[in-house]
């Protein structure tokens, strides 16, 4: 079994442990990050980005070149019922530059994360592997053991992260509770049609006959269409066969009813997305942080996985520096990171599920009124709060400038 020592062992290379290993490893700390997978060609499904997650990226020199590989503005969200717009959300009201929401391929992030890390001798890809268990002193995570296309390797680290999302391996090896919550009452099937014409420039909650459904355009040349269904029914709807599901979608969004019919002949064209929120019962242990969808796990209603991971390993960035500086991995000092970003996701939290019964609804009269409430809320002040909230989320959090963080760690 190989083995290395590190000062942070990254479990995880999505949004969230590629940003907290650019940010330290421009610090000067060495970091070896993990993947199951063994390489970025896979499919994703987060593919919208809010300002406050491109401003982030932006200072750390990433967007510009993941644009440059291909990406969709969208300039505003529409709620729409039978033609009628309820909800209009114009991001171009928000301050520049960055207001807009932007289509963009998870991938296009990930390999220019990724490209940034391997420019430093600190950081070290142990890719195709999977973790197998922690290595513990007593109550201590000390490392990680893994095994697949790397064989096995043994990693030892000052401070584990665990940033393998929301069926979090590591998390489950801690014995920490993903504190999941069904509190929506909607699953997701999602799927890509091919764009014909011009792309809409909005993304669109329709409501028409039966159940609500999420569009937007997305790369390359694709509308990405999300059907919900009742919450846990997939395998009764999949039971009635793909014509069943074909003819339900396209009475709900009549606009892309050729296109569905044409080019969905099968249920492996879609994928369902059990949609729930989650938020573990710590994010933190001795030698251990847990963040994004590791740590807290929301719906895709409100466009806030990657953002929210995204400025996760942003705040968590200083504290780790700190631990590593003095010496202390305790939960007592991981977790300032915790007490920081609790409040904030909580939030987030709440506004989601108030978003999905205002949105989402298809109870008969309870989900027409519901609409209706949601088109007067849209015009108050108050919404206007919960808009910038969404598209920036905490607005404190930023990226050291490159003087005050490049060799800081001894």
């Amino acid at each position: 079994m190989a083995e290395a020592e590190t000062d942070f062992c990254i479990v995880g290379g999505g949004p969230a442990g590629l940003t907290l290993a650019l940010l330290l490893v421009r610090s000067g700390a060495r970091v070896v990050l993990v993947e199951r997978s063994r390489s970025l060609d896979r499919e994703y499904r987060g593919e919208i980005l809010q300002p406050g997650g491109m401003a982030l990226l932006d200072q750390m020199g990433v967007l510009g070149p993941a644009r440059e590989r291909g990406c969709h503005e969208h300039d505003r969200f529409l709620l729409v019922d039978r033609g009628r717009v309820l909800i209009d959300a114009n991001y171009r009201r928000l301050p520049e530059p960055f207001n807009c929401l932007l289509s963009i391929p998870q991938r296009h992030i990930l390999e220019e994360l990724l490209a940034a890390c391997q420019g430093y001798d600190e950081f070290t890809l142990i890719a195709g592997n999977k973790v197998t268990d922690l290595m513990r002193n007593g109550d201590r995570v000390l490392g990680v053991m893994s095994d697949g296309l790397a064989g096995a390797q043994t990693v030892r680290a000052h401070c584990v992260v665990a940033a393998d999302g929301r069926y979090s391996k590591v998390r489950r090896l801690a014995g920490i509770s993903d504190g999941r919550l069904d509190i929506f009452t909607q699953d997701i099937l999602w799927f890509k049609l091919p764009a014909r014409g011009e792309a809409p420039r909005e993304v669109r909650i329709f409501r028409a006959a039966g159940n609500p459904v999420i569009a937007y355009a997305s790369v390359p040349d694709r509308i990405q269409i999300g059907w919900t269904l009742p919450h846990k029914r997939y395998h009764d709807v999949a039971d009635k066969g793909i014509e069943y599901i074909k003819d339900q979608v396209s009475s709900a969004i009549p606009l892309y009813a050729a296109l569905i019919r044409s080019h969905i002949t099968d249920l492996k064209d879609l994928t369902l997305l059990d949609v729930f929120a989650g938020c573990a019962e710590t994010w933190v242990r001795d030698g251990l942080v847990l963040i994004g969808d590791s740590a807290h796990t929301h719906s895709p209603i409100g466009a806030q996985g990657v953002n929210l991971a995204i400025q996760d390993a942003v705040a968590l960035h200083p504290v780790l520096l700190a631990s590593l500086q003095q010496r202390d991995a305790s939960s007592e000092f991981l977790g300032q990171y915790e007490s920081l970003r609790k409040k904030a996701i909580d939030k987030i939290m709440k506004i989601q599920v108030l978003q999905s019964r205002l949105m989402l609804a298809t109870d008969g009269f309870a989900a027409l009124a519901r609409s209706r409430v949601a088109s007067v809320v849209s015009r108050t002040p108050a919404y206007n709060k919960i808009l910038r909230q969404l598209a920036f989320g905490d607005q404190a959090i930023q990226v050291p400038d490159r003087s005050r963080t490049t060799g800081v760690v001894p």
